[in-house]
Order: C-alpha cells, then structure tokens, then sequence
C-alpha cells in the first residue's frame, strides 16, 4: 500500500521540495503525490527539472519510475505565484489534504505525508483553519489528538499549540495533560518498549512548590501521578528549562510533554530544525509532516533543503511497521 504526499501551498517550497526529491531519485516507487499536476509540470519547468508525471485517479494506479499525482484538478499553470499569498493556492492545499485523509480512512494509503500549508492564504477561504493538525483531526472526528515533534534524540508533544499564551494556560488541565501523557506512550510503545516520559510544568522551574503559581501542584502533578497509576513511566511536573538538556545529553528520557507551543518546538527546532518530523498522536491514521513553513521568501528558488520531507517518509514507514 503506497504513501501518500500532500504538495502543499503551491506558493511555497512545498511542491518544489517535492520535485527536488524526486529529480534526486529520494522518492520511492511507493510514494505519489496529491496536488495539481498543472502546476508541477509548470514548477519542473521553471526549476529546469526534466521531471515524468503519471496523472491518477486512485492510489492504486501508481505507476514505477515516474512521479505520479493524484491530480485534484483545483490550480492551473497560471495559478502558480511564487511567494505570494494565493486564495486559490489556499484553498487547494486544504482539499489535497481532506482527500489524503479520506483516503487514509479508506484504507487506500498507508499514510499521509504532507507539506507545508500557508495558514493566511488557507483563511481567506476558511477562515476556521489554524492547522494542518486540527484540519486532519476534525477530518477523522477525533478530539483527542496532539501535534508531535519527532528527533532521533527524543520527541515531545503539546497540551496546547495553535492559540494564545492565555488559552495555553486555561487548557493546562488534569484530564487532558494525562490524555497527551498517554498519546505519548501510546505513539513510542510502537517501537520502544516502556518508554520513559518527562512532563513539563507550566510555570518558571515548575512552579517551586506554588511560589511561581499552582497549575503544577494542582493540574499537572495528578496527571502524572495517575499516569504512573496506569503503567506509564512518567516524571514530573519538571522545570521546562532544564528538561530537553536532560533527555538529549544524558538520555533520561524518550518523549518531553509540554505544556504549550514554544516551551516544545523552540528547543527542538534548535535541536533538529531541518530534520524535526511533525507527527499527529491520537490519529486512527497516519500523519506525519515536514517541520517547517512555506518559507515564502525563498520559494521556488532552489534554496530549500529536501531532508525535511525525506525524514517525515521515514517516519511514517516507522508508524507504518507495527
């Protein structure tokens, strides 16, 4: 069964970094793409790429030695506007992902791959979208789901992400700390046996004992300590600042929680920026992703690394092995 890669925003690297790769010989016979071949034959040319596409229907056409697309039919060539935001190139980048995902349900992919999407171009025609996360959960009808950032190092996983420091803080509850504890465990469980989970606290050096605030005290220590209950090695609440030197340096731990946006991807971005692999937890499918933006400033210049994409393949053979 193949893998199935979402090109992304055609205003940003995405279907470059796809034609790349694959101009590279980095894309296996397995792996196709969802996009609009209008605009990958007009991105080959620009980027002077001698490039073979097969247009598809269903992923069970693919064809060995050529890219195949699955062709969504939503862009032409003209439609290709390099580094400018796009409704048009928006609004695609969603649909290719809502049939990626169907079909991932269906059975008919392994798993998604995506690249990346622009949240402003894809607001101007669904102006409820923050993320590729939450479109890809409300696809699957799940609410209980995290967004993942993987390194061979370690992987850490987010209460919240894509809202405000405020709304961080009203999400930092009991039940749904341990729902994010578990979806760790659950997700490293496929490939290390009894993995070992830190938890950050919310507040400065974890709270010290209330002096810096109580969500600690009274949010996240009784999620850790009910994971520990359930058969999880779980520790914490522990400070934020020290946590990642701790798992990285001197492998104490396999997988970081934490408590809001930045407190996870600054650190793992420094850790592992062009290698970091963005994984959805808590999926009944497969989703993992490229871990950066559509880098607008650079786009179908040449410049954008292709390891991000091929690492996120990577992973999701891994997610797929079990």
């Amino acid at each position: 069964m193949p893998f199935g890669i979402t090109m992304g925003d055609a205003s940003g690297v995405g279907p470059e970094i796809l034609l790349r790769a694959y101009h590279a010989n980095l894309l296996a016979n397995d792996v196709f793409a969802y996009g609009d071949a209008a605009i990958l034959a007009a991105g080959a040319e620009l980027l002077d790429l001698d490039i073979s596409l097969n247009v598809i229907q269903q992923p069970s056409e693919l064809i060995p030695d050529t890219l195949n697309v699955l062709d969504l039919d939503c862009l032409t060539s003209a439609d290709l506007t390099p580094g400018k935001v796009n409704r048009k190139a928006g609004a695609a980048a969603r649909n290719y992902v809502l049939r990626a995902t169907a079909d991932a349900l269906a059975g008919k992919i392994r798993a998604i791959v995506t690249l990346p999407m622009n949240k402003e171009a894809t607001r101007l025609s669904d102006p409820t979208f923050c993320g590729h996360t939450e479109l890809i959960a409300a696809a699957c009808d799940t609410d209980n789901f995290t967004l993942m950032l993987a390194t061979p190092e370690v992987v850490c996983t987010h209460v919240s992400t894509h809202v405000s420091m405020e709304e961080s803080i009203a999400r930092c509850k009991t039940d749904r700390v341990l729902n994010v504890i578990t979806l760790t465990h659950d997700t490293l469980q496929r490939f290390i046996p009894n993995p070992r989970i830190a938890v950050c606290g919310l507040n400065a050096h974890a709270g010290e004992n209330g002096l810096f605030g109580m969500q600690d005290l009274e949010e996240i220590k009784p999620a850790v300590d009910q994971a520990r209950i359930n058969g999880i090695d779980a520790e914490g609440p522990l400070p934020g600042d020290t946590t990642f030197y701790l798992a990285v340096h001197q492998d104490r731990y396999d997988g970081i929680v934490c408590q809001y946006h930045d407190q996870g991807h600054a650190p793992m971005k420094l850790l592992a920026f062009e290698s970091g692999v963005n994984v959805t937890a808590g999926l009944p499918i497969i989703r993992t992703s490229v871990d950066h933006g559509t880098a607008f400033d650079i786009a179908w210049q040449g410049k954008a690394f292709t390891d991000g994409l091929i690492h996120a393949i990577d992973y999701a053979r891994k997610l797929a092995s079990d």
